[in-house]
């Protein structure tokens, strides 16, 4: 077609979708944005866009954006990209057959063949019925979660990691998650959510078929509190009395325990794990058993993207590695809540603020220095104010 005295070409994509999505992909001109590569997108366009018709069914197009702007991202270097997704259950429901397991949640996490592209480049995913956010730092390209709640936090990282059926089905598949994060930023509390989450959507999913069957749950916590070392352990070191009142900090963990434990899952798809009883202090040996029907581990912890000592190789394990990130103040005050909620007398609160500067402070100024080692990192808000 002729736009004044100039020829615009408009590629096979943009005609299936021109109706539908005409602000989201802009006209190719001289044929320097669009090639024919596009050409190879057109045909699932056109059936993202004829399923969403059929089912009525509103994420359909969105699905459809995603994938526009994911050939967008391939081939223009200057222009800054604005997605517009889903953060509801709907997603996870839409008729929509896509090649791959994260094609069809929210894609927040980027590959291989873009990053080199986009390392210069600030990009933003935003929401437009709420103020979903995901930003890329112009220095090194890590995508941050933004949200109004936690709650839509737990249910865009539920949406994003959820399995397909396929995948749940494949003996073989195990997708790992570590999450990193200071001390009161609320890595229990988020893996947790996260995990009932994908447990609750795939019931639902499932049992549409047969409402008699119940399926067994595909996803699991896996927490680094049972990894660490034994009060006998400590009793026997140099300065037991000072090892005591730094455990939490790194050299009170075994990190070759848990690295070992990782490799195990990973070369047998089930392993049993140690819990941690916060009532004796100690873990508590083979209490968590991770199954093969276990699709999905979150393994929590302080310093699981580590990049010193054995650290590093443990974080290699992860498919996906997630940070939490919070104000240091914010963390420390609710360390303090925490430990004042359990009902200690003001007192003891007040002695535990001086060992929260002794400890957690020290330890989550040193993780804090690995959050340049997460793929995703997820902006904190106060848990206690949800």
């Amino acid at each position: 077609m002729e736009k004044g005295n100039r020829q615009v070409v408009v590629s096979a994509l943009q005609f299936a979708c021109t109706d539908d999505v005409p602000t989201n992909l802009a006209t190719a001109e001289s044929c320097s944005l669009e090639t024919l590569s596009t050409l190879k997108f057109a045909q699932r366009a056109k059936f993202i866009k004829n399923n969403a018709v059929v089912n009525e069914d509103a994420s359909g197009d969105v699905a459809m954006r995603l994938q526009i702007q994911q050939l967008k991202i391939s081939s223009i270097s200057t222009t800054t990209l604005h997605y517009f997704c889903p953060s509801t259950e709907s997603l996870l429901f839409k008729r929509v057959k896509l090649p791959s397991w994260d094609q069809h949640l929210v894609s927040i996490s980027l590959n291989s063949r873009t990053e080199q592209r986009l390392l210069a480049r600030p990009c933003s995913l935003a929401h437009k019925g709420n103020s979903v956010k995901v930003k890329c730092s112009q220095k090194r390209e890590i995508p941050v979660l933004e949200a109004s709640s936690m709650d839509e936090v737990f249910d865009i990282l539920a949406e994003r990691i959820l399995p397909t059926s396929s995948v749940a089905s494949n003996p073989n598949t195990k997708h790992i998650v570590g999450l990193a994060g200071p001390p009161g930023s609320g890595k229990s509390t988020l893996a947790s959510e996260v995990t009932q989450r994908i447990n609750k959507f795939w019931f639902q999913r499932a049992c549409t078929s047969d409402p008699q069957v119940v399926p067994p749950d595909v996803a699991i916590v896996v927490p680094m509190d049972g990894f660490h070392l034994y009060r006998s352990q400590l009793d026997a070191m140099e300065n037991p009395e000072e090892i005591h009142a730094r455990r939490g900090a790194p050299w009170t963990f075994d990190p070759v325990l848990l690295l070992n434990c990782l490799k195990s899952l990973r070369k047998q798809g089930s392993v049993y794990a140690p819990s941690f009883a916060h009532g004796i202090g100690d873990p508590i040996e083979d209490d968590i058993f991770v199954s093969l029907q276990h699709k999905v581990v979150i393994v929590e912890g302080n310093y699981l993207l580590s990049d010193e000592g054995v650290w590093k190789e443990v974080s290699s394990i992860f498919d996906e590695k997630w940070f939490i990130d919070v104000d240091l103040e914010t963390a420390m005050q609710r360390v303090l809540k925490r430990h004042i909620s359990t009902g200690k007398p003001p007192d003891v609160a007040q002695w535990r603020v001086s060992e929260i500067d002794y400890n957690d402070r020290p330890n989550a100024e040193f993780i804090m220095k690995s959050k340049k080692n997460a793929d995703l990192v997820i902006k904190s808000i106060d848990f206690f104010q949800r």
